[in-house]
């Protein structure tokens, strides 16, 4: 089934709606739960009912039905308890790495690299990426999942068992003040400022196939003012899958229901720049670092600039027949007020 939370004044978590299959329908929820944390927690209780009512939906006999606007809608969490992303394209990191004249350790290709971003409040689908020029706007296009609750020292199996859905990711980073940061060996707190996540989460079972080995594989559509700049396949190059990447969160902690894992830049490895960028018939990026990683590497400069004021990023990821998944995020970068 499809959720979505509407952004509903005087209430910080929304409403939660169930979306029909084609995006363009949804009815309230609230008669079941009052917004999407709350399910999650009773996910066993409610989700029966939802999925009653979402039957209804699609099958057209649900009396309450509207049609659905996108930009009315919120993050499907608009904040949540816990936001961990990882960087599980290791092509990526490899690339971070080789610009910078650096080797991958060893490890790397055995443990997860992961941090914890904050989760206090994501900005919506559709609005604008607040930041100066100068500080190195760019976009990451991700896959992402929320989970229920998980005890201490899950194994990957229980782990991927709590997985109750997936969206994809706009995670903004400030590529100029991270460079700052990382120096700092602790984590990222001002080049990662808020999150944005796809109006519309879906359960695993409505992906199909497409849900194989706790990978998504499905190409991620990339638009960069509306030309296109990426569409690597988010099955391919993913070295740990969800159930690893959430079960290296639970080796010290409980997880709890409505936590969200990323899965870092999707990347898909690519032999040069002349044959990655899709102008050149490759797949292209998921960000812009990447294809500057790529331009230094190359020529030994980076020609691409990150995003200006009025740029804007479409992420969107399509099935089979070319429809919609989740809808899409539309993020535009804005000045400071």
């Amino acid at each position: 089934m499809k959720l979505a939370t509407l952004r509903t004044p005087g209430k910080r978590d929304g409403q939660l709606v169930v979306v029909s299959r084609d995006l363009t329908r949804y009815a309230s929820a609230a008669a079941i739960a009052p917004d999407l944390q709350r399910a999650l927690e009773a996910w066993d209780d409610v989700s029966g009912a939802l999925r009653k009512l979402y039957d209804r939906l699609n099958g057209g006999l649900e009396s309450s039905a509207q049609p659905l606007d996108c930009a009315a809608c919120d993050s499907p969490l608009p904040r949540a308890f816990q936001w961990l992303d990882a960087s599980s394209y290791l092509n990526h990191v490899e690339l971070v790495r080789k610009a910078r004249g650096a080797q991958v350790p060893a490890s790397f290709y055995d443990d997860p690299l992961m941090y914890q971003g904050g989760s206090d409040s994501f900005i919506g689908p559709r609005d604008r990426i607040v930041a100066q020029e100068e500080w190195g706007i760019d976009f990451e296009a991700e896959v992402a999942v929320v989970t229920g609750d998980l005890p201490l020292g899950a194994s990957p199996a229980q782990a991927l068992a709590a997985v109750r859905l997936v969206m994809l990711v706009n995670d903004v980073s400030l590529r100029h003040l991270l460079r700052t940061e990382v120096t700092k060996e602790l984590g990222f707190v001002q080049s990662k400022p808020a999150t944005a996540f796809s109006p519309v989460a879906v359960t695993p079972d409505e992906l199909g196939d497409a849900w194989q080995g706790g990978k998504l594989h499905l190409p991620m559509v990339v638009h960069l003012k509306g030309k296109l700049f990426g569409k690597p396949n988010a099955g391919q190059g993913m070295c740990f899958d969800f159930s690893r990447l959430i079960a290296h969160a639970a080796k010290t902690r409980e997880i709890e229901a409505g936590s969200i894992f990323g899965s870092g830049t999707v990347s898909n490895k690519q032999d040069s720049l002349w044959g990655s960028s899709v102008s050149n018939g490759g797949v292209g990026y998921c960000c812009i670092a990447e294809l500057r990683m790529y331009e230094t590497i190359e020529s030994g400069q980076a020609k691409t600039e990150f995003m200006h004021h009025g740029d804007t990023v479409r992420i969107e990821m399509m099935d089979a027949e070319n429809r919609s998944i989740f809808g899409a995020i539309e993020n535009t970068a804005a000045p400071l007020p």
